[in-house]
């Protein structure tokens, strides 16, 4: 990936560990990357035998305070940063800085709604998961294990897709009525056309 100011990556659809490895590789190289629509991200396996791993996983505790950890991110955009933070050594100043140039988010905040998102072709789940394998949405496992915000990014991803298509039919609009336009200002324009093409315009 060549190097950009920030690499917007719109989450949905990938699987989790491969779509955290390609961040992570971003991040340790200097790229700032921000991941939205992280319940949308997926996970290979039955959504019941995951479900049964991340309740193990609820288990593990310090006895002596519980406070000092493990610390169980139920949010969906939480549970990609703790994937990416075991890719990256967190805990020395690249680490750290690395993972200061990560930002993760649920649905579609702000200023990345009107932003042109990219995905990672490696890391989406229809290149690299054969037809037919059972998989689950992280959004779903978050919701089962104690997120509370699953309705409130629906409803929210709901009014952000109606807004965006209504932009898309203005512009479509837009632009029908600029070509109609210049078709109809074409035999007026020719000189100035032709004197443009001269210079490559």
């Amino acid at each position: 990936m060549p190097f950009e100011k920030s690499v917007l990556i719109d989450g949905h659809g990938h699987l989790m560990g491969r779509l955290a490895a390609t961040v992570a590789k971003e991040l340790l190289q200097g790229q700032e990357v921000v991941v939205v629509r992280c319940e949308g991200i997926n996970q290979s396996g039955s959504f019941y035998r995951n479900k049964l791993k991340y309740l193990a996983y609820l288990r593990l505790r310090c006895n002596v305070r519980p406070s000092h950890g493990p610390i169980h991110f139920r949010a969906p955009s939480r549970m990609l940063y703790r994937v990416v933070r075991g890719m990256i050594p967190h805990k020395t100043k690249r680490g750290m800085q690395a993972m200061e140039r990560l930002k993760v988010f649920e649905g579609c905040p702000p200023p990345f709604d009107t932003k042109k998102k990219m995905v990672v072709p490696q890391a989406l789940r229809v290149n690299r998961l054969k037809p037919g394998r059972k998989y689950c949405t992280i959004g779903r496992l978050a919701h089962e294990v104690g997120w509370k915000y699953q309705d409130v990014v629906a409803t929210l991803e709901e009014k952000r897709k109606s807004k965006g298509k209504a932009y898309h039919a203005d512009k479509l609009a837009a632009a029908k009525l600029k070509n109609k336009a210049l078709a109809n200002k074409a035999k007026d324009l020719a000189p100035v056309t032709s004197a443009l093409e001269q210079y490559g315009f």
